[in-house]
């Protein structure tokens, strides 16, 4: 466990795990957790040919590396607004917040795109990933998520695990235009980070209270294990680490056939977790790649 940023209201922890599976020879998901940034993602690649990991791995840098950059050129935000700007308004972080976040993953999605270029790739095809992650505002007590593709980002609040990104696939169009005739495969993607020149990620804003529990994870999870058994597992395990360990056990005990990455971040009032932070981080939830 490892704190990330604190604010006067509220410290935001987070630990992720991720492993090949049962069935995979190879890990093509990656996740990162980066304390000075306040961010937690996810990427799940997909192209093949050692290519899947490539372009996981090269999406979550680009995205990290463009918020670093923006973050050094942009007056850091305090409980009160941005520095120097005593009439910033909640609306001006969060737009500001969009705008870097946007630019990040345009960045994440300009980079894979040219490598595919550079392979000799049409528009369409080439190595690819999936993105979803969410960047801390302590200044706001709240997340911007952000999402392309069919990794998911889930909150546990008082008992109750909910969805909070939707499903970027043919698959989830289906269902929701009630389309008649078979259903597409639950894997094709509507869009991914790097086969295409421009991509739209989704962005939301959510407000985080105290004792909430947010879970990133690649469809190594949440498509093999049911929504029910991951809550029950959230109910009963209080410990990141522990928890984290827990879902990945989920997912082989459910025969998941797939790569599977968990990253939990969790909110408490600042100061209620002092102790915390003498513990040594485990590694798998230092900041940067793993």
């Amino acid at each position: 466990m490892r704190q990330v940023l604190v604010n006067a209201r509220l410290v935001m922890q987070a630990c992720g795990m991720s492993e090949a599976g049962e069935v995979r020879t190879r890990n093509e998901d990656r996740f990162v957790v980066d304390e000075a940034l306040g961010l937690a993602a996810v990427a799940d690649g997909m192209g093949g040919h050692m290519s899947g990991e490539v372009a996981s791995s090269g999406a979550l840098a680009a995205l990290a590396a463009s918020l670093a950059g923006g973050q050094a050129h942009s007056p850091p935000m305090g409980d009160g607004g941005e520095q120097g700007d005593p009439d910033a308004t909640d609306l001006d972080l969060r737009w500001n917040g969009t705008v870097r976040l946007r630019r990040a993953v345009d960045c994440a999605n300009a980079l894979l795109y040219e490598e595919n270029r550079a392979r000799g790739h049409a528009d369409g095809d080439g190595m690819g990933s999936t993105l979803t992650g969410l960047q801390f505002l302590p200044a706001l007590g709240a997340v911007l998520s952000f999402h392309v593709g069919d990794s998911r980002l889930y909150r546990y609040r008082d008992g109750t695990l909910v969805q909070l990104t939707r499903d970027q696939t043919a698959y989830q169009l289906a269902l929701e235009s009630g389309a008649p005739g078979e259903l597409p495969p639950r894997n094709l993607l509507l869009q991914a980070i790097g086969p295409a020149p421009a991509v739209a990620p989704d962005f939301d804003y959510h407000e985080v209270r105290a004792g909430d529990l947010l879970l990133l994870c690649s469809d190594g999870l949440h498509g093999w294990v049911p929504h029910a058994e991951i809550a029950a597992l959230l109910r009963r395990e209080d410990a990141l680490h522990a928890a984290c360990e827990g879902l990945l056990g989920l997912s082989r005990r459910h025969a998941s056939r797939d790569n599977v990455t968990v990253l939990l971040a969790r909110f408490d009032a600042a100061g209620a977790n002092d102790d915390a932070k003498n513990m040594a981080a485990p590694a798998s939830s230092r900041s940067g790649l793993a």
